[in-house]
């Protein structure tokens, strides 16, 4: 009977037990994304847009969408943990899915990174006597271990934190209303909208590039459909849901903020050095410093958990990738339904590179440029996808796309992506071409092998 039992328990294809619900998915999604996400990029938001950040925030949400859909599409074709990896070998073929999968690789093992050295710093500044690397490394452990637990565990854990966190948020909209209701806008109520200095649709266009950086994470839902119950379709429209949430989550703090902000747009982008605090000052300085440290510490905490979403992601990319014979077959391994090996492997990585950043003055800075590149990589892979399945590959069987849904939507996305991707820093373009290089002589010698075995 124990024997029947685990065999119901257990995916055979995988070895990932199916345990995870819809609101599971929804907690990993949130997590990684974290309620608060603006809050460490308002100041730099509102300098680039001329003080239109909460329009911002619509038209990222609006242009993340586009992804969004995308996955849930190919979510229901391939419902397998490597996500995008596993979508482009399905649509595009073997070489295309691999490059897929790497260049979410470099995305996937360095957002848990500055995740943790956002906890890091958060906590230093609420205990200065204990080195921000310190906290950064405790992190590190303290989430690996819950990974390590199991899927379900870290969930329901997650969810606590999560709950903490739109607490906290709550909390700082109830009191930002009451200051706005007593006090009056420091900005014009429409200015968050529209901007505080006149509207530049190039301004917000611009500052929309980075913006999109605050979404990242969504995906990693994804990374977690062999372990769903009740099929693919709860994964997409976990998807889905997640991106609604965060999006309306984004522009309320944002248009909140904004309007209680007393340095205009143009103060901040004459003076770069406060736009990292835009925030907390605002918050401060309206409500209070009672809320500056409420906020510090559920930043800190969230961001740590941000990190053990995107930590599990990382090893299910892995474990995906090793059992295609991609990387290291060890890495395919699982223990009680838990890629335990790759999951150690994305921990160490992490470690390395969010400990290093932690010790270096200009640690955020240079992990914070490279991240987006990966991601934004894959997610292109994943418009062209859509194409390649529905109006290349399944159309040649005799079954028509839907236009609109297979063709016209996923060449959108990827044309908005690629405009992000060129607005990118010139450091983050060279860092992604050079992984890129790498992934290609990689994919070379695997194909060369290949040959030699057949």
């Amino acid at each position: 009977m124990a024997g029947t039992t685990s065999t119901q328990e257990t995916d055979e294809h995988s070895g990932l037990r199916r345990e995870l619900g819809f609101r599971d998915l929804v907690v990993y999604g949130l997590l990684f994304i974290a309620p608060m996400a603006p809050v460490g990029i308002f100041g730099t938001l509102d300098a680039k847009s001329h003080g239109a950040v909460a329009l911002v925030y619509v038209v990222a949400t609006v242009a993340m969408a586009f992804t969004a859909f995308s996955y849930a599409q190919m979510v229901r074709v391939a419902p397998q943990a490597g996500s995008v990896f596993a979508y482009a070998r399905k649509g595009l073929g073997e070489g295309p899915g691999f490059v897929a999968g790497w260049m979410a690789m470099l995305d996937y093992l360095l957002i848990p990174a500055v995740a943790y050295l956002f906890a890091g710093i958060a906590m230093e500044a609420l205990v200065p006597s204990v080195n921000r690397w310190v906290w950064t490394a405790l992190a590190v452990v303290v989430t690996t271990l819950l990974n390590l637990w199991g899927v379900r565990a870290a969930a329901r854990v997650g969810f606590a934190v999560l709950a903490l966190e739109i607490a906290v948020l709550l909390v700082f909209v109830v009191s930002a209303v009451v200051v706005l209701v007593r006090d009056g806008a420091q900005r014009g109520w429409l200015s968050p909208l529209t901007g505080d200095v006149g509207f530049s649709l190039g301004a917000v266009l611009g500052a929309v590039s980075v913006a999109v950086l605050s979404y990242l994470g969504f995906d990693a839902i994804a990374s977690f459909a062999e372990e769903v119950t009740g099929g693919s379709a709860k994964v997409a429209r976990a998807v889905l849901f997640c991106l609604a949430m965060a999006g309306v989550l984004f522009v309320a703090q944002t248009y909140l903020v904004a309007l209680l902000e007393p340095v205009s747009s143009a103060q901040l982008a004459a003076e770069p050095a406060r736009q990292g605090s835009a925030f907390y000052d605002a918050v401060n300085a309206s409500v209070g410093a009672w809320l500056h440290d409420l906020v510090a510490t559920s930043k800190a905490i969230g961001a740590a958990f941000a990190a053990l979403a995107g930590q599990a992601a990382a090893g299910r990319l892995l474990f995906a990738m090793a059992r295609d014979r991609r990387l290291p077959r060890v890495l395919s391994r699982t223990d009680a339904g838990v890629p335990r090996v790759a999951l150690l492997l994305a921990a160490t990585v992490t470690m390395v590179a969010a400990v290093w950043a932690a010790r270096r003055d200009d640690g955020m800075d240079h992990l914070v440029s490279v991240v987006d590149i990966g991601a934004l990589t894959a997610f292109v892979l994943l418009h062209a996808s859509v194409v390649g399945w529905f109006a290349v590959r399944k159309a040649g069987t005799g079954a028509p796309p839907h236009w609109l849904k297979h063709v016209v939507l996923p060449v959108a996305g990827a044309v908005i992506l690629v405009a992000v991707i060129v607005e990118a820093a010139t450091s983050a373009l060279v860092v992604g071409s050079l992984w890129l290089a790498v992934g290609l002589v990689v994919l070379a010698v695997q194909r060369g092998r290949r040959e030699e075995v057949a």
